[in-house]
């Protein structure tokens, strides 16, 4: 329990110093001096300063993925829960980068090094859609030929998109009204065609 603590407490305290200063700005030493560990403490949990960085990229992924899961297990229907779940993936991205001040700047100089952090993120969302995916056709809401290849499209449509939504240049700003024209670009896609007159009539 006690290693567990260390390591979070190194981690925050390297986010913090990364927010302020910025990656290149921050020594391992920095990092030692604020946790009030020591250099020797640091270097058993961290080899380098770019494993600390990784290590707070994976805790921002962790967060947002746990948010997901928390929508995904909602009571509601499973349009509702891929809209809710893709409008949580880009704020909370937003809020991860945007909070995380000087690293915000890295995070998108090393987009590199991030997408190998995140490749268990992607994994994970890829599994949730596809999971409410399912969902959808067992209840008979969805029609889907592959549930797979469905899931990977949304999953890279919802990435692709974080860059211009964390900047505002989504339909300046990404107004109110949009969260509607998600819904129907859902609507249109997955749900069933007799589901889809029903709701008209």
């Amino acid at each position: 329990m006690a290693v567990v603590k260390t390591r979070i407490k190194l981690v925050d305290v390297a986010r913090q110093l990364f927010a302020k200063k910025g990656l290149e700005n921050t020594t391992m030493n920095d990092i030692a001096l604020a946790s009030g560990k020591g250099r020797r403490t640091l270097y058993t949990y961290f080899k380098s300063k770019e494993e600390i960085y990784w290590a707070v990229i994976e805790g921002e992924l962790e967060r947002i993925n746990e948010r997901m899961n928390e929508v995904a297990m909602q009571l509601m229907e499973p349009e509702d829960k891929l809209v809710e779940i893709i409008y949580t993936h880009l704020n909370m991205i937003k809020e991860a980068v945007q909070r995380n001040g000087n690293l915000r700047a890295e995070f998108f100089r090393n987009i590199v090094m991030v997408e190998k952090v995140r490749k268990n993120f992607d994994r994970n969302e890829q599994r949730l859609f596809a999971s409410i995916m399912a969902e959808g056709v067992q209840q008979g809401r969805f029609e889907i030929d592959s549930i797979p290849l469905c899931s990977d499209i949304m999953h890279y449509c919802i990435k692709g998109l974080e860059i211009p939504y964390i900047y505002g240049r989504l339909a300046d700003g990404m107004p109110q009204g949009m969260s509607g024209i998600v819904q129907k670009l859902i609507h249109k896609a997955l749900i069933r065609q007799e589901k889809r007159i029903s709701q008209y009539l």
